[in-house]
This record gives C-alpha cells, structure tokens and sequence, in this order.
C-alpha cells in the first residue's frame, strides 16, 4: 500500500514525516498503526530531545485520513477497530513526555488537524488551510477529540468549526488559538528548526514533569493524578540536571543538561 511514516534525525532534533504525497499525505490504515510504535521509540530515545511533526513535500501536512479506504476500513465491525486504531495513535503522539512541535504547511484537514492538536506548540505557513469536515462525509467523531479541539479553540469556536465543516485559513487559525504562529512559507521549517534547537538546551526532566503537569490539568478533576506530578517535580529537584543548572546559573555560563 502506498503511504508510510519515516523518521528524520538531526541532532536532538527528530522529525516524524507523513509521507504518502501523492494523496496529500493522507493517512492511510496502516499508517494509523503504525504511529503508535514510532512515538513509543521516539520517546525512549534519549538522544532526542525534540520530535516534529511534518509532512512530506510541499503541498499538504496531513490532509486527513484516506477516504478511499473508508468503505473497507470504515463501515461495520471494521469502523470499531478503525476508531481504535486512530485513538490509539493520538494517544502516542500525546504521550509523547518531550517536546512536540507540529510544522504545518498547505492542508491540515480532519484527521491532519487532530494529529496537529497532539503538539505542544504548532506553527503554519501562510498557505496552511485547515477544517474538520466530518459532517460532510456523515462519519461520527470521537468526544475526546471533541474535547480536545474545545480545550486548544473553546467551546463556541469548536462548535462552529465542526458544525459548518468550511476552510479557514491560516491567519483565523492563529486568531482562535489553533496555531501559536503563522510564517512565510520559505521561513517555517528554519523557524521551527531554531525553535527546536532552542527547547532541546533546556533540561529534558523539566520539560517532561510540564508536560506530566498539563496532561494532567486537562483531565477533569475527578481524573488527575497528583502523584504523578509531585513525582515528576521530585525528579527533577534530585537529577544531576538540577545540579547542573545550578552551578551553570553562579558561573555564569550556559549549562549543559543530560536528561538524568
């Protein structure tokens, strides 16, 4: 099948590529499954400090997923294990515990924009154009997707965006809060390169117990875990890291953190 996921190293730096241009990087089923194990990998990799989302070419992010596929893959007893499968992959990319950055240029339409929403910080080109047309193609969408769109945009702007299913271009995204920047197209991937770059000097622990802290802020109440944010926190203060900081901050120089 046409379509496949590829990841890209350079330095701390990991990108995840869509790579299936020849339709807009749709995702295909196997795609979707195949998600899963890479955000695992990408997560346990102690050399990468930064994973990126992107897709391949120049023309799309992620343009959704495969409609060709959806009379197979979609319908009955197959559609159950469908949803499961696209859960289960927004799940990885969300539990990712480093920093995700979401590079997106031309489409990011339905499941593209879900898979955008997984980021830490999402950045556009100027030719970004997004919408979640489920009510176009009469499928159901999950709440936790619902929820999580609702939670970036707020209710009121969720709701339109769902219920009239349009386009909308990179400038509104960036006035309802979907997008933290919106760039020139030539300049994004250099942007969020030195972004990147950036985040990746800082100390991973802490980086991870925020990240630890905000999963935990966005479940309701009822469901937090408070154990796992003061466990987190308390790593941090007794790494090697923490010293590190320490020390670099009364000598005046630019510390050099290993992530322990």
């Amino acid at each position: 099948m046409p379509g496949h996921l590829r990841v890209e190293r350079d330095g701390p730096l990991a990108r995840l590529v869509f790579d299936h241009p020849e339709r807009r990087n749709a995702v295909t089923t196997e795609m979707w499954k195949e998600i899963p194990r890479l955000a695992r990998e990408l997560d346990a990799d102690p050399s990468v400090r930064v994973v990126v989302l992107r897709g391949a070419g120049d023309v799309a992010f992620v343009s959704g997923a495969d409609i060709s596929q959806f009379e197979e893959s979609r319908r009955g007893d197959s559609a159950v294990q469908y949803d499961m499968d696209n859960l289960e992959a927004f799940e990885a990319l969300a539990s990712i515990g480093k920093p995700v950055i979401a590079a997106i240029h031309g489409f990011c339409i339905g499941g593209g924009c879900a898979i955008a929403l997984t980021a830490d910080l999402r950045y556009c080109a100027e030719d970004a154009v997004f919408a979640i047309p489920a009510a176009r193609l009469g499928l159901g969408y999950g709440a936790s997707g619902l929820a999580t769109l609702s939670r970036v945009v707020g209710e009121p702007r969720a709701k339109e965006i769902f219920m009239t299913a349009r386009r909308f271009d990179a400038s509104e995204a960036a006035a309802m809060g979907l997008v933290n920047r919106v760039l020139p197209k030539a300049e994004l991937d250099g942007f969020v390169a030195e972004t990147a770059a950036g985040i990746a000097e800082n100390a991973p622990l802490t980086l991870r117990a925020a990240k630890t802290a905000f999963g935990q802020l966005a479940r309701p109440e009822s469901k937090r875990d408070p154990g796992r944010i003061e466990a987190a926190i308390r790593d941090c203060f007794e790494s090697a890291d923490y010293a590190e900081g320490v020390r670099a901050f009364l000598e005046k120089r630019r510390p050099r953190f290993e992530g322990r």
